[in-house]
C-alpha cells in the first residue's frame, strides 16, 4: 500500500527525518509513536507533499506503486489517499452535512456521495443527529468524529491520522481508537500518528517508535506495548 524508503525530511535547513522506512500492507494500522519534536508530523506532511522531499534526499516514497513525488497534494485524494490533520482543522460556519460534503469534491467520490454519507452517518451516529449544526458549536470529540467523517468522504483507500487522541478527554480517546479500528475493518488501510502509546499499540498491526526523526524500534502493536523499552519510557510502568 505505502512504502517509504531511506527518506530525509526538512524544515528549512534544519534536519527533522532521517534516513526514515517504513511500509504499511493493505488493510493493516500501522502507527509512527515517539515524543513531541520527534518528526511525527513532518512524515505525514512529507508523505503528502505539503513538505516535498528535499533534492539531496537519496530515498522514495510509494503508494501502490506510484512516486508520490511526481504529485501536488491535491492529486493525492484522486489516488486514494486523505489525511486527518492535527487538531481536525474544520471549517467552523459550514454545518456538519456541508463539511462532510467538501470531503467528496474529486468526482470520483462525488458520483458515491449520498452512499459514503449513509456509511460516515452509520460509523459516527452522532453526525446524522447533527447534521444541519455548525462545526464550530461541536465538541472536541465531535469534531475529531467530523474531521475523519470528512476524509471518508473521499472514498480513501489509505488514512492518514495526525494525533486523533489530541486534547480528547479519557472517554472520547476511547471513542476514537474504535472508530479507527471500525474504519479499518471497514477496508481502509491506517497510517496514525500518535503520542497515546497505550491505545495506539492495542488497535495496531504493526508499529514503528520514533525518536529525533529516525526508526528506533519496530514490531507488532502487542510485541512493542511488551517490550521493557516502551513500559520505561513511554508508559511510566
Amino acid at each position: 500500500m505505502l512504502e517509504i524508503e531511506r527518506i530525509n525530511g526538512y524544515y528549512g535547513d534544519v534536519p527533522i527525518l532521517r534516513d526514515l522506512s517504513l511500509r504499511v500492507l493493505p488493510g493493516e494500522i500501522v502507527t509512527v509513536v515517539g515524543p513531541n519534536g520527534s518528526g511525527k508530523s513532518t512524515l505525514l506532511k512529507t508523505i503528502v507533499q505539503i513538505l516535498p522531499l528535499p533534492k539531496q534526499s537519496p530515498g522514495k516514497i510509494l503508494y501502490q506503486g506510484k512516486d508520490l513525488s511526481r504529485y501536488v497534494p491535491e492529486d493525492l485524494v484522486n489516488l486514494g489517499i486523505a489525511i486527518v490533520p492535527e487538531g481536525a482543522r474544520l471549517f467552523p460556519e459550514m454545518t456538519i452535512l456541508e463539511n462532510l460534503q467538501m470531503g467528496s469534491y474529486a468526482a470520483a467520490a462525488r458520483r458515491r456521495r449520498l452512499e459514503t454519507l449513509e456509511e460516515v452517518f452509520s460509523l459516527f451516529p452522532r453526525l446524522r443527529e447533527r447534521r444541519e449544526q455548525k462545526a464550530k458549536t461541536l465538541s472536541g470529540g465531535e469534531r475529531q468524529m467530523l474531521a475523519i467523517g470528512r476524509a471518508l468522504m473521499g472514498r480513501p483507500s489509505l488514512l492518514l491520522l495526525d494525533e486523533p487522541s489530541l486534547g480528547l478527554q479519557p472517554l472520547l480517546v476511547t471513542k476514537t481508537f474504535e472508530a479507527v479500528a471500525e474504519v479499518n475493518r471497514r477496508g481502509v488501510s491506517v497510517l496514525m500518528v500518535e503520542q497515546n502509546i497505550q491505545f495506539a499499540l492495542e488497535i495496531s498491526h504493526r508499529a514503528y517508535v520514533l525518536e529525533n526523526g529516525r526508526i528506533v524500534m519496530e514490531g507488532k502493536g502487542a510485541e512493542l506495548l511488551a517490550k521493557e523499552y516502551i513500559k520505561k519510557f513511554y508508559l511510566a510502568l
